[in-house]
């Protein structure tokens, strides 16, 4: 009878100890000590990113507009510094493009924004508006992070790709040089940004930061067919 209870209450020890085990966590990019995600999971992961990124940086540009632009009446020429990178204008044309292209051509929008949304933040933390400035100032701070934090998550999805045999190595490094079109002196690069270059940068950036998620969207589709998506 002794007997029995001692691996009764063992096996008891045993089952609660088995309960409290946690499944091993799916890596975050650079992380150890866990599983590494599949590729299905990098895209899921990627997807929702850039989904939040082109969230607040929509709203970045409606708020500029409400507090700038009350009346809706400025016209002018937008210039986005990334005119230069070639970018299919709609899904069947990305599905078109091929996966390779399509990687690069995520990887060349993403690089092109390091310095103008630092120099954006910069210039929104110095500006006299601070009724505007305090807290659009610290979601530029945010989306600049998740820039960075996007292109690495992308560079890891394309080593997986190559991993895996579906993307060739040429995409893996994107040289500076192809990035965007060269200029002697972009305008967000000027000491002082004014209220319009803001404009300008925030609605260039809506409008890249849109076509980032949509085409990581056909990619994962063209990539991994069997999600039907």
């Amino acid at each position: 009878m002794l007997t029995y209870r001692f691996w009764l209450a063992a096996a008891l020890v045993c089952l609660a100890l088995c309960v409290r085990v946690n499944p091993v966590p799916i890596c975050a990019f650079g992380q150890t000590g866990c599983r590494t995600p599949s590729l299905a999971e990098l895209f899921e992961r990627l997807i929702q990113q850039s989904s939040r990124m082109n969230g607040i940086s929509t709203d970045l540009h409606s708020e500029f507009e409400r507090y700038f632009l009350p009346n809706k009446n400025f016209l002018g020429n937008r210039r986005c510094h990334t005119y230069g990178i070639t970018t299919p204008d709609d899904k069947e044309n990305a599905q078109r493009l091929g996966r390779e292209q399509l990687t690069k051509v995520i990887l060349r929008l993403l690089e092109a924004w390091s310095d103008p949304l630092s120099q954006l933040y910069w210039s929104m933390s110095l500006d006299q508006n601070q009724n505007f400035n305090h807290d659009t100032s610290n979601k530029a701070l945010e989306i600049t992070d998740m820039v960075q934090e996007l292109r690495g998550g992308v560079a890891k999805m394309a080593e997986k790709m190559k991993q895996e045999g579906v993307l060739s190595n040429a995409v893996i490094y994107v040289s500076p040089e192809s990035l965007v079109p060269s200029s002697p002196s972009p305008f967000y690069r000027r000491e002082k940004l004014k209220s319009m270059d803001h404009h300008d940068l925030l609605y260039c950036f809506r409008r890249d930061s849109n076509k980032v998620q949509n085409y990581l969207q056909v990619l994962r589709c063209t990539t991994l067919p069997e999600l039907n998506c």
